[in-house]
């Protein structure tokens, strides 16, 4: 089967049969739900009766397991189990489900469909939407991976019930990053709420609409959808850092992203982008809810060199999307190392 380019999306309270509808009506050859222990225990459990005859292929969580090798695991098992190319594969857990179970889907047999349920907020806003596959290689993100929409996105909220409170706010980094370059209205309204986790059902559908329209006019990232990348590039470094030197105090991708959004929201300023208040009501709402990293002037070089690895770069130059003015970007923008430790020392000075 073909997949289409822009995926049903079934949220609400009837997410769920409207997905039973749409997979019963497709006649698949076989069903099989990629999960990790987290999803197979507290997930599996809600959606089993709407799926039918399937079988589950449980991986390990954490980014850290992100790799090929993990991809290679799972081929093995599909190979083992006779899955052929009209079968389907569920993917039903956070980020890294959703991005390594559609590598997997889109790469076995040159290509099999594949469905997103995301359990995370982050997933549900950010990496479930918009047909980025891909994993890690050697501790540097998605660096191997290709585009390819699912068939359907089950957004079903009841799955955030289970989650702790990092994990809803590491979502919710996301978010911001979507107000602040495309909703400065509810940008600054959020900014004056007492309890961002409280908004968070509020703010989903408000989340996907941004993402949804962005990638669906420029799937591929030649354009416009590079302005997602806000907070990514520096983000993407925090997360390498941290997982190379700490693996064992891994911080999470929106905890990354958040620092990222304050030192890239620096550099904006740096630039003339943004103005001195609007630095500080962003850094100041950002670290209201995500302590800070830590790390220290003695890191700064080898945080700066793992932009150098950022997938987004040309050229050898470093690219980032800054900020111009809060609800508006700027993509494709030159960034020196210098101008990334001036950042850092920002961060660090706050």
């Amino acid at each position: 089967m073909i997949t289409p380019y822009k995926p049903s999306i079934f949220s609400g309270k009837e997410s769920l049969e409207d997905f039973k509808r749409f997979i019963s009506n497709c006649h698949y050859s076989a069903i099989v739900i990629i999960v990790d222990e987290n999803t197979q225990k507290y997930c599996l459990p809600l959606i089993k009766a709407y799926i039918g005859k399937h079988s589950v292929i449980c991986i390990s969580s954490g980014e850290e397991n992100k790799t090929i090798n993990t991809c290679v695991e799972v081929w093995n098992q599909l190979a083992e189990k006779a899955i052929d190319r009209k079968a389907l594969i569920i993917n039903l857990g956070g980020g890294v489900i959703c991005d390594m179970g559609g590598f997997i889907a889109s790469t076995y047999k040159r290509g099999i469909d594949f469905i997103h349920i995301p359990t995370t907020l982050l997933s549900m806003c950010d990496a479930s939407i918009g047909g980025k596959t891909g994993v890690n290689l050697s501790g540097f993100k998605n660096t191997i991976g290709l585009f390819n929409n699912p068939n359907a996105i089950v957004i079903y909220t009841d799955f955030l019930k289970t989650l702790p409170e990092r994990q809803i706010l590491s979502g919710c980094a996301e978010i911001i990053k979507l107000l602040l370059i495309r909703d400065s209205r509810l940008f600054i309204e959020l900014t004056k709420t007492d309890d961002i986790i409280k908004e968070t059902e509020n703010l989903i559908p408000r989340a996907i609409k941004i993402k949804t329209r962005i990638t669906n006019l420029d799937m591929r990232e030649h354009g416009v959808r590079k302005c997602l990348n806000f907070g990514h590039t520096l983000g993407h470094a925090f997360e390498t850092y941290f997982l190379i030197n700490s693996p064992e105090k891994n911080i999470l991708h929106g905890e990354a992203v958040a620092a990222g959004m304050i030192t890239e929201s620096w550099i904006s300023y740096n630039k003339g982008y943004i103005n001195e208040s609007e630095l500080k009501l962003i850094s100041d709402f950002i670290l209201k809810y995500f302590p800070k990293l830590k790390f220290d002037r003695n890191n700064f070089k080898e945080i700066t060199a793992y932009t150098l690895k950022d997938k987004k770069n040309e050229n050898l130059k470093i690219n980032f999307t800054l900020l111009n003015g809060i609800g508006r970007y700027k993509i494709n923008e030159i960034i020196n190392a210098n101008e990334i430790e001036l950042a850092l020392n920002y961060y660090l000075s706050l």
